[in-house]
């Protein structure tokens, strides 16, 4: 009898091992949205099919938050801790510089060593979460991962030469490092047991600086010299390619789980760890770009896919950090108790699991996102910033606050604490000033520049809208007559004004204004309103 139940208990481990489904974290390093045609906002987009095939099989997550810079990012992500939990707030580039704690808990450590399942779990490329150093480098081994291979810096010098870290051992590769990465994690998986659970954080180089051409096998970019002045001259060319290149071999990796039978058991995680360099952005303000907390410096791509994900081909637009990766992960990974194995000195724990989502049972799941980035010596562009679904506040550490409204502002060109919040803006302002002190401890929201007759913001009318000659305006019988109008590009730039001391309700517009979206002021003796408008 005891042996029966033996027999059927190893029956019941083996099931279990057999039906837990792994997970692979793909991590491409300083990509935004805008080269992912996916993402539908892009002018210039590189040739990623394997990547889309991860959007039409799965969910894309249009609203996801990383740091600033990759470090913090990485640090959120393995410990599910905000930056000023962590204490990695920048660029990890020394030793003098914080680095993450090792006494933190990770996703590998938990799912090792305290899963129901016990997992294989393997790091494969870049690691940045400690500085490169020979007493270091089995730190990722000591944090969880059975294996590890890559490089420990930031940034590699050469593509095609660098120093990797494999178990500890330092040696020079002179591999294509985007080749190597997923050799070593193809290598990884035809050791393990067959039926072995795992999780595997692959993370590229590229397309990081340098921009070096990649092997011509791995990207369709014409006309590439590969030489420093070519480069120089045409950085977004050779970062398409490296783009390229990485999904090519996202491509190799994904027909080595066909050919072992391990994609339909495997899902896939891809993003980046924060916005593009100023170097190959895609927008004009470049100075909003990697290394800022607007939008575009933190806004990344996020995509989930395999069979963990219900109703596969859907796009999300819930509010989502890169910190929420952590419980996600776990609870993939059939680990829901998590939270149990987190020590008291290491909690609090800001992640948000994902899987409602991923299995389509509904729910909000945020009611705002936060990024940051700090220096040990004040830099200008340090602070705090944190959204909601239509508007973004950022707190610089200098005590100057910027506020944008993200549904017509997406390049936040318009600061509107520079001018009179009407009452859904005050109302956006007070939610995101209020939470972002809960979060951090911290107390006032200073802004208070609302005016007197603001109840009477949501009663004004314009006209037709969107418009083409002329514009007529309609505000409230007691906000008196109107004396000015005053139009504004979305950057700020005067582009109409028309004084109106008899009051008139129609306005002619110069033809000679192009077509585009425009923030209207229609200032009357007792109040000033501010509308969009757009122009045909």
């Amino acid at each position: 009898m005891i042996r029966i139940k033996f027999f059927l208990l190893l029956i019941f481990i083996s099931h279990m091992a057999q039906s837990q489904q792994n997970t692979i974290l793909i991590i491409a390093d300083d990509v935004g949205t805008d080269y992912f045609g996916v993402y539908s906002n892009s002018v210039d987009t590189a040739n990623t099919p394997n990547i889309r095939q991860f959007a039409e099989n799965g969910i894309l997550f249009r609203h996801s938050w990383a740091n600033p810079v990759c470090s913090p990012t990485r640090a959120g992500i393995f410990t599910g801790r905000y930056s000023f939990r962590t204490g990695v707030g920048g660029v990890i580039t020394s030793q003098q510089l914080p680095q993450l704690d090792t006494a933190e808990i990770s996703i590998p450590e938990l799912l090792k060593y305290h899963a129901p399942v016990s997992f294989a779990t393997g790091c494969f490329g870049k690691w940045h979460l400690h500085n490169s150093s020979p007493q270091k480098y089995l730190y990722p081994n000591q944090m969880g991962y059975d294996a590890y291979s890559g490089n420990f810096n930031g940034a590699i010098p050469d593509f095609y030469n660098y120093v990797a870290i494999t178990n500890g051992i330092a040696d020079t590769i002179t591999t294509y490092a985007t080749t190597k990465t997923v050799t070593d994690a193809i290598n990884w998986l035809d050791t393990l047991q067959s039926g072995k659970p795992f999780f595997m954080w692959l993370a590229f180089n590229a397309p990081h600086t340098p921009f070096h051409k990649p092997p011509d096998t791995l990207h369709t970019v014409p006309g590439l010299i590969g030489t420093v002045s070519h480069i120089n001259n045409n950085p977004k060319l050779y970062f398409k390619a490296a783009l390229e290149a990485v999904d090519s071999e996202i491509g190799r990796l994904i027909l080595f789980l066909q050919q072992n039978n391990l994609a339909d058991s495997t899902n896939i995680i891809f993003i980046g760890d924060n916005g593009n360099d100023k170097r190959v952005a895609q927008i004009a303000d470049t100075s909003h770009c990697k290394q800022t907390l607007y939008d575009y410096g933190v806004h990344v791509p996020m995509i989930i896919t395999g069979p963990a994900v219900v109703n596969p081909g859907r796009t999300s637009n819930s509010l989502v950090n890169t910190t929420d990766l952590f419980s996600t992960i776990l609870e993939l990974s059939g680990f829901a108790n998590w939270s149990n194995f987190i020590p008291p000195a290491f909690l609090p724990n800001d992640t948000q699991t994902l899987l409602p989502e991923i299995q389509n049972i509904g729910g909000t799941l945020r009611d705002w996102i936060f990024s940051e980035q700090f220096s040990t010596t004040p830099a200008y562009y340090d602070g705090k910033t944190i959204r909601n679904h239509t508007h973004q506040l950022i707190r610089f550490d200098n005590g100057t606050e910027e506020f944008y409204d993200m549904m017509v502002d997406s390049l936040q060109q318009n600061n509107l604490l520079s001018g009179t919040l009407n009452t859904v803006d005050q109302s956006n302002y007070n939610f995101l000033c209020s939470e972002l002190n809960n979060l951090l401890g911290t107390s006032g929201c200073s802004f208070t520049s609302l005016p007197d007759s603001a109840s009477m913001q949501e009663e004004i009318h314009v006209y037709p809208n969107p418009f083409d000659g002329s514009i007529t305006i309609s505000t409230p019988s007691n906000a008196g007559n109107s004396s000015k109008v005053v139009i504004s590009t979305v950057s700020g730039q005067k582009v109409f004004e028309k004084m109106n001391e008899t009051g008139l309700s129609t306005i002619e517009i110069k033809s000679g204004l192009p077509s585009g979206i425009y923030f209207m002021e229609v200032i009357t003796t007792t109040c000033t309103f501010k509308k969009k408008i757009c122009k045909l």
